[in-house]
């Protein structure tokens, strides 16, 4: 069975790589501050990175297919499997592939780094999968939103600077903690908009576990505080003024979080999930600029 490329373009969920990307572009800006960076390094982290994200992707598709959770009365973007655009023994094996090849990226990575890089690729990929399989999957279970922050933003920005730098500091495991709440903000979303069909596939995340409020109040404090962030590095290091432009952000955040409280779980919310993926992206933009300046 051939497949149209556009559906495994589809199958990625491109609107969600910002979350890939972002802290990569955080973690070299911060490498530029300091004067080591490596051009090299950050393009392979990027792409590792990217890979990761797409490979777990790929495995939530094949893994929420298999047990169940997806299903034809699903409101969020299509997902291929379940509507039978790809068989499930296809996604198993591009899980496999890109998975290997983000390994493959990594090995240069893990030359210049050594066994702290391989270490967070080894993880990445793990818990990559591990997040909608085995026996007790982190998305399942209310775990899936420390998965994000640790992993999207403190390890990625973390794991990014150390490549270039071949150090770490606390300055950038505070600033990684930023990507990794809006990472969270959209998984919120994600899961808000996706309660009852969790609830009835028996799928436990926070949203299920502690209601619809809850999320609510989790979205918007994982946006507020992320936004907060460059104000705390600031007044910690007296330096770095216009990365603190980054907090205004929060303003374009506002319809999105009116919409979260006002509106009823539904469909609407994918456009809410499209839209703090964006404000990701233009954080890391304006903090990493900012910093650089």
């Amino acid at each position: 069975m051939k497949t149209n490329p556009h559906i495994w373009i589809l199958a990625s969920r491109p609107k969600t790589l910002w979350a890939a990307i972002s802290p990569v572009v955080i973690g070299s800006a911060m490498a530029y501050g300091a004067g080591k960076f490596h051009l090299l390094s950050a393009l392979l982290a990027g792409t590792a990175s990217v890979l990761i994200q797409i490979g777990t992707n790929f495995a939530n598709d094949y893994f929420d297919f298999t047990k169940g959770a997806d299903h034809h009365e699903r409101l969020g973007p299509l997902r291929v499997t379940q509507a039978g655009l790809v068989k499930p023994y296809q996604m198993r094996n591009a899980t496999i592939i890109i998975f290997s090849l983000a390994f493959l990226v990594g090995i240069y990575l893990i030359w210049r780094g050594g066994w702290p890089v391989f270490i967070i690729g080894i993880l990445s990929i793990l818990f990559g999968v591990l997040y909608t399989a085995g026996p007790y999957p982190l998305g399942y279970n209310g775990l899936g939103d420390i998965f994000v922050l640790i992993f999207f933003g403190i390890v990625a920005v973390g794991g990014t600077y150390y490549v270039q730098t071949l150090q770490i500091n606390w300055l950038v495991i505070l600033a990684g903690v930023s990507p990794g709440l809006f990472s969270m903000a959209i998984l919120t979303v994600n899961n808000l908009r996706d309660i009852k069909t969790d609830m009835a596939a028996g799928k436990r995340t926070l949203a299920v576990r502690f209601g619809e409020n809850f999320a609510r109040w989790e979205y918007l404090a994982s946006v507020l505080i992320a936004c907060l962030i460059p104000i705390l590095l600031y007044f910690l290091t007296s330096s770095h003024l216009y990365a603190l432009a980054a907090s205004f952000v929060f303003v374009g955040a506002i319809p999105s979080i009116k919409t979260v409280f006002e509106q009823r779980p539904g469909i609407i919310f994918n456009e809410v999930l499209a839209t703090t993926g964006k404000l990701l992206l233009l954080y890391s933009i304006i903090f990493s600029a900012g910093w650089i300046l």
